[in-house]
Parts: C-alpha cells; sequence; structure tokens
C-alpha cells in the first residue's frame, strides 16, 4: 500500500557567507524532512543509501527501518514533501532492511536490494517503478550466490545490472560479485575470499572503460580492505591493498573524476586513524589526498564522495565537528575536496540538525546537493524516538551550476540518449553533442531523448533551453565502428583505408595489436593507416577518446 507523509517545511536552516577573493558565495544547510515526523515513516537512512534523481525531478531512496515493518522506499521533493512508495514485509514476495538505496536504470524504474528477506531470507534486487509498483528479481540463496546485500545494483553499457552481497560465496561472510538481467535472469561472476578482499558494502562503479570497480571494506594481510576491477564476463583484478597508512576499510564505493582517475574514502586508517580521502588509477596507484584529522575535519566517512559540478568532491563524516551531549564523539561533518587535496569543512552537524551522516551525498541537476543523516534531527514519532530518526537535508551553494544528467554516457551514433535536468521545453530547448545538433523529444520539463547524431564527438553535451544552457556533468564518448576495410591483406607499408563511423578522433590504429607509426583521418568516417612494421594477421582495432573499435574481420600480413 502506498502512503503519502508530507513534511513540514525546512525546520532549521542554516546560512554560512564565505568571502574568497573577492566574491561572495552564499551557501545554505537546510533540513528538508525530519524522518518519524509522521507514524509510518521510514527512518534511520545508513550506508550506502545511495539518492536517485528520476525522470520526474523527485529523489529516490530506502532506509532500512520503519515503515509498516521493515524498512521503505521513499521519493522526496525538492520542496520536502516525502511520499512512501513501498513498505516491506520480510515475507517470500518481498524483502527487509533496504540498505543500499537506489540506482535509476535506463527504463526508468529504480534497482535495489534488501538485507533480509526473500524465500530463505538471505535478501532480494527488487526492480520498482517511480509510483511504486515492486517486483523482487532475485532472492539469494544464501550460499554460492552470496547472501546480505547492502548496495543497489548498477547498470552496465550492455544494460544489465551488476552489484555485490557481503556474505556467503566461498566463505561464510565474503561476499559476492553479481549480473542480473531487467527481467531477473541471474549469473554469479565472481566470489571473494580473504586474500582479494571480502565484504563489498558499496556499490560498483562504471568505469569509461566499460569495465566495474569497486571496494571491499575487509580482506588481505592487514584485514583493511581492497580495491578492485571487474570486467563485465567476470574477470577479476585486484588493485590495491589497504593498510593503516594508506587508509583501512573503505565501506562505500569509488567515483570516477574529469582526469579518469577514481576518488573515495576509508573509514579509519590514516595519519590520525579518522580515515582518509584517496585517489586511485586505473591500473592501482592510490595517493592519499587527505587524512581526516578525527576532530575539526570530523571523521570516519561511510559515505563516498560525490563528483559535484563545479570540478570539486563532496562527502561527509560520521563523526568529528561538533561535540554536545548527545553527541560524544562529534554529530559529522560535510566537506569538500579538490582533486588536488585541498580540503574544507561546509558544515557540522549538531545533532537537532542531523547526526551521523552515512550516506553519500548527491547532486541534483539543479546544482543543490542532498543527503542522509542516521540520527539526530527532531522526528519522535514511535518505534523511533527523538533525535534517533535522522533528517533528510539539502547544501545549496551559488558556485554549484545547474548541469544535465545523461544515461548512459556513452554510445554508438544513433542510440537514444536519456537527458535529466530542469526547464525543458518542447519546441525550445536544443541539444549539441560536442557541437554538433541532435534533435531531442521533450517528454516533460525534468525529462528529455535525443539519439546520438552523425558526425558527433567525444566530449561535453550541451542543453539550452529558455535561453540557459546546461552543460553534462560528465564526458560523454562517442563509441567508434569500424564497417570495412580494404584491402584485406598486404605486405608491411600497405596503405588501408578503414570505413566506419565516429573515426575523427581516432588517436590509435594497431594491426594484429602491433600500432601503426602512421595513419590518416581523413574524415569522421576514414581512416587511412599504414601496415607497420612487425605488424601480425589479426583484427584491425581504432582507438578514440570514445573507446575502441575492433574489425569483424582478419586482415591478412603478407610477405
Amino acid at each position: 500500500m502506498t502512503s503519502t507523509r508530507i513534511s513540514q517545511f525546512p525546520t532549521f536552516v542554516t546560512l554560512v557567507l564565505v568571502i574568497t577573493a573577492g566574491v561572495v558565495q552564499a551557501q545554505t544547510f537546510s533540513v528538508l524532512y525530519n524522518f518519524g515526523s509522521n507514524s509510518g515513516d521510514p527512518y534511520s537512512p545508513s550506508y550506502s543509501g545511495i539518492v536517485a534523481q528520476g525522470r520526474d525531478g523527485n529523489l529516490y531512496s530506502t532506509a532500512p527501518k520503519g515503515g509498516t515493518c521493515c524498512g521503505a522506499v521513499f521519493q522526496i521533493t525538492s520542496e520536502g514533501k516525502l511520499k512512501v512508495t513501498h513498505n516491506f514485509t520480510g515475507n517470500n514476495n518481498d524483502g527487509a532492511f533496504p540498505q543500499g538505496g537506489l540506482t535509476l536504470g535506463t527504463d526508468g524504474n529504480f534497482y535495489g536490494t534488501t538485507y533480509e528477506g526473500g524465500t530463505v531470507t538471505a535478501g532480494a534486487v527488487f526492480k520498482i517503478t517511480p509510483s511504486g509498483t515492486y517486483t523482487t528479481l532475485y532472492s539469494f540463496t544464501g550460499g554460492s550466490d552470496g547472501a546480505a546485500p547492502y548496495a543497489p545494483p548498477v547498470e552496465g553499457n550492455d544494460g544489465n545490472f551488476y552489484g555485490t552481497t557481503t556474505q556467503e560465496g566461498t566463505c561464510g561472510a565474503c561476499g559476492t560479485i553479481y549480473k542480473i538481467t531487467p527481467s531477473g535472469n541471474f549469473t554469479l561472476l565472481h566470489q571473494f575470499d580473504n586474500t582479494h578482499g571480502y565484504a563489498p558494502y558499496a556499490p560498483l562503479v562504471l568505469g569509461s572503460d566499460g569495465n566495474f570497480y569497486g571496494t571491499t571494506a575487509y580482506g588481505t594481510s592487514a584485514n583493511a580492505g581492497v580495491v578492485f576491477r571487474i570486467t563485465p564476463s567476470g574477470n577479476f583484478t585486484l588493485l590495491f591493498s589497504f593498510d593503516p597508512t594508506h587508509g583501512q576499510n573503505p565501506y562505500d564505493g569509488l567515483v570516477q573524476g574529469a582526469d579518469g582517475n577514481f576518488y573515495g574514502t576509508t573509514l579509519s586508517g590514516g595519519s590520525s586513524g579518522g580515515g582518509v580521502v584517496f585517489k586511485i588509477t586505473p591500473a592501482g596507484r592510490l595517493t592519499v589526498l587527505h587524512n581526516m584529522n578525527g576532530t575539526t575535519d570530523g571523521r570516519g566517512p561511510y559515505g563516498g564522495l560525490v563528483l559535484a559540478s563545479d570540478g570539486n568532491f563532496y562527502g561527509a563524516n560520521a563523526y568529528g565537528g561538533t561535540v554536545n551531549s548527545n553527541c560524544a564523539d562529534g554529530c559529522g561533518t560535510v566537506f569538500k575536496i579538490t582533486p588536488k587535496g585541498a580540503y574544507s569543512v561546509l558544515y557540522k552537524f549538531d545533532y537537532t540538525t542531523g547526526a551521523t551522516p552515512e550516506v553519500t551525498p548527491f547532486q541534483h541537476t539543479s546544482g543543490v546537493l542532498y543527503g542522509g543523516s542516521q540520527i539526530g534531527g527532531t522526528g519522535n514519532v514511535s518505534p523511533c524516538t527523538t533525535g534517533q530518526c535522522g533528517v533528510f537535508y539539502s547544501w545549496k551553494n551559488t558556485t554549484l551550476p545547474a548541469f544535465v544528467s545523461l544515461l548512459p554516457y556513452s554510445g554508438k551514433v544513433g542510440k537514444v540518449i536519456e537527458f535529466l535536468g530542469q526547464g525543458f521545453v518542447s519546441g525550445k530547448t536544443t541539444v549539441s553533442f560536442n557541437g554538433t545538433a541532435a534533435k531531442p523529444t521533450v517528454v516533460s520539463s525534468t525529462y528529455l531523448t535525443a539519439a546520438v547524431p552523425n558526425g558527433a564527438a567525444t566530449g561535453s553535451v550541451t542543453v539550452t533551453t529558455s535561453g540557459v544552457t546546461l552543460t553534462s556533468n560528465r564526458i560523454f564518448r562517442v563509441t567508434p565502428q569500424i564497417r570495412s576495410f580494404k584491402p584485406t591483406s598486404g605486405a608491411v607499408g600497405t596503405v588501408v583505408t578503414i570505413t566506419g563511423v565516429s573515426l575523427i578522433q581516432t588517436k590509435k590504429v594497431t594491426f594484429g595489436g602491433v600500432s601503426a607509426t602512421s595513419f590518416t583521418v581523413t574524415s569522421d568516417t576514414q581512416v587511412n593507416a599504414t601496415v607497420p612494421t612487425g605488424a601480425k594477421t589479426g583484427k584491425i582495432v581504432i582507438t578514440t577518446p570514445g573507446g575502441t573499435a575492433t574489425s569483424s574481420g582478419i586482415f591478412t600480413v603478407t610477405q
């Protein structure tokens, strides 16, 4: 049954003015909703608690407690109006205690997991529409497939979803990685063990290379957790093992920066033991950007980072900051960190405005940051009591511009891409893929679609509507294609004409894995490459900033 909970307007607002280089930046923290304000409220959002923006512009997530029994899925507007869209019951056709939050699929539905429930109470993967139609896609058995998933699955380039469980697999508390189709067909990809990390509480992140990257909270000799990469087919690579110096126990996942590197946090470790913010390359080279000092900085970031539209990262510490009678270890902080490691505290929770924020902050396309705290606030409707229900908050800054979000961020010419934003008007909205115009279909003021146009190149996507230009928060990668090549055989020195689509940004051509030292891009549909010394019979591969294209046929190298 769907129930509606309407909040009071923001109860507590803190306004801070920061003057930097003569520019006044208005920063506003607001409590949008106090969980536990109404009967049947969900409450105590905890890690990972991922927040997702729907096509309607509203925000969606989960909380593991409250509802009618065992947690709930909720929708909340930017004004703070909260509505429960699904109450978990814990029975065989449902789940219980949804820890992870939600991710938005390209079908417009949300995907998530429950820590318990399902047919054998080992947890489940579910799909839910914005209006609340709920479907259990898979119930874990507690065996080799895993159990107790914390994080929601994420969608891959193939349209399938990829996720993790925290328990079972090869040992009782190791966990697994799985693939599941939107209709519920399940495939086990990987089982963790003590030597390669275990207990992945965090969601995976889809890298620009099409692979998935993630963390485990524990495992390896220091039992401090790892960073890993896994391909859609299940090829697993351990990238880095944490230690007390470089941070310990990452409870949340990674975010890929504009530089192609990944950024994240650890719950503990570092020079003061309060956790760190780190950067790691796709090859596994890790750099500590900041050590939490445990007091004024905050400490214990359960949540991860969000890459915001100003190019900086934002996160939350569960502890540290303001210490009072309700928060002996500090109520927690919201912070900003630049890609180079310049760190600043933006807000200190004080218990009344929330405490122990474990949810990774999320940026709405309006530019506003949102998040949740596990406790604090003023809600007190049973079964939670005053100060134990948590809050849903927002943080605004005039330097955080509005933007458009895309689903997905890569694709071939002709692929229909979804746009989330605001202010879209049919007949008055234009779309450009790195300077190449596309024809948009405006579905609503917050959602439109457009096919990747011929001639599009990898780069930023812009939407101009009502005189305002919105830029994508991430680069869109146009996938190259090879259609044919001729001749199909030849000796070293032979010039081969390669035809295809989206070849204008070609930066590398290989023959059987050997790079051509000479090639000319004549147009978006043609590249002329000279067969290099040492070339081997095999596929021709073209690499662009948008990815790689591999020929279907074999080029034969003759003597």
